[in-house]
């Protein structure tokens, strides 16, 4: 870590600007008219850089987005049921205000004792948010005496709340507990991994992972290779996909991974194939070639499965990011679910083992070992640019130590 850490801050009687990622699912309540948060997990992941304010004496500030409301307030993005979620995790009030920045939050802010929480509203409520505007990021970091980055998960952004809101304390911004561990975790991942590194790459594009795929081809000793974006890479390559999703524009793009990668580059061998991603019941395995022009892969087959799992099980390194087929239709999840495993028992074998992607994250969960592996990321777009060995704007605009 080059950066300040909140170790390295006195918070104590401190008004502490804290960005967190609080864009949490919420669910309109069958009872009332009231959302409700149906998964907490990015609330609990930033508890201890909460604590670390309130406990320390100071008081805890807090920025979040949530959703992709336009520039203006909507109920449905509203961080008041999340402020009430967080009140009772922590078995204590969590102040709410109803408005982001202005005179009137001032003065909450000084009147609230040492020890306390208050959570703004949606910084994306305002267009500002995102161009990064100086005169929003200077009225949030009016607020503070001090800023800190907790929110990986936007940590590739460029906006008022993490860059802006940073430049204005030029000595005093630092990382939060949660930041500070992705960087760490995935940090070590690229530059002195233990070996054998495996790489488990799925999802649907090609280019969505292109830099990704690149960058780790010269530290990994397996890119292991599922969902869609393997059948760009096996029709590049002249083998037939029947009519399964292909980039067709990113032909030469996945042949110039093909060559840069070399035998490190692992493609499935066979595939789970289906009419249509609706059609479950008429799926079938096909060894090889998909020669059927009326078929599409929908999984991994259990022979890519079996080699997969064998080399996620030789790992010291493990990182996973993106789902091996349509794992959301339970019929074509068994590839997806055997590599939940796979990764989960080469942790239990001493390998460390990092998470990341929304679909990968939530694969693991729906498979129960989410808490089995080393780490789940809780950034996807974040983990993808860093793993392309690209600099994060939100971390780049902290306080060098």
């Amino acid at each position: 870590m080059q950066k300040l850490t909140i170790a390295d801050l006195d918070l104590h009687g401190k008004c502490v600007l804290v960005r967190v990622d609080f864009n949490v699912p919420l669910h309109l309540s069958d009872k009332s008219d009231y959302y409700e948060v149906t998964d907490d997990t990015r609330i609990r992941a930033a508890l201890p850089t909460i604590n670390a304010v309130t406990k320390s004496g100071g008081k805890a500030i807090l920025l979040s987005h949530l959703g992709r409301p336009k520039g203006q307030p909507e109920e449905r993005f509203s961080l008041a049921p999340v402020a009430d979620q967080l009140g009772q995790i922590l078995d204590t009030t969590v102040r709410f205000s109803s408005e982001t920045v202005g005179s009137v939050v001032a003065k909450t802010i000084r009147t609230m004792p040492n020890g306390t929480i208050l959570l703004l509203e949606n910084t994306r409520y305002f267009s500002d948010e995102i161009t990064n505007d100086p005169s929003f990021a200077s009225d949030l970091a009016d607020l503070g005496d001090m800023y800190i980055n907790d929110a990986f998960g936007t940590a590739h952004r460029s906006h008022a709340s993490n860059v802006g809101v940073a430049a204005h304390f030029p000595d005093l911004s630092a990382a939060g507990y949660l930041l500070e561990k992705e960087l760490l975790l995935l940090g070590n991942a690229l530059q002195s991994p233990s070996h054998p590194m495996v790489a488990l790459i799925g999802g649907a594009k090609v280019s969505d992972k292109m830099g990704v795929i690149a960058n780790l081809s010269a530290i990994v000793d397996h890119i292991l290779i599922g969902g869609a974006m393997a059948y760009t890479f096996l029709m590049a390559k002249g083998i037939k996909v029947g009519k399964s999703l292909v980039e067709k524009d990113r032909i030469d793009d996945a042949l110039e991974l093909i060559d840069i990668a070399g035998d490190k580059l692992h493609l499935p061998s066979d595939h789970i194939v289906s009419t249509s991603l609706d059609s479950p019941l008429e799926r079938q395995t096909v060894t090889g070639e998909i020669e059927d022009d009326n078929v599409l892969g929908v999984d991994i087959g259990p022979q890519t499965i079996a080699t997969y799992t064998d080399l996620v099980g030789q790992a010291r390194t493990c990182i996973w990011n993106g789902p091996m087929g349509v794992f959301e239709v339970p019929e074509y999840a068994a590839g997806t679910t055997a590599m939940a495993q796979a990764v989960a028992s080469a942790t239990d074998h001493g390998a460390i083992t990092i998470v990341g992607g929304g679909d990968s994250v939530a694969a693991i969960k729906q498979s129960h070992l989410q808490h089995k592996v080393t780490h789940v990321s809780t950034g996807g777009g974040a983990m993808l640019k860093f793993l392309e060995g690209k600099t994060l704007p939100g971390v780049d605009a902290l306080t060098d130590r």
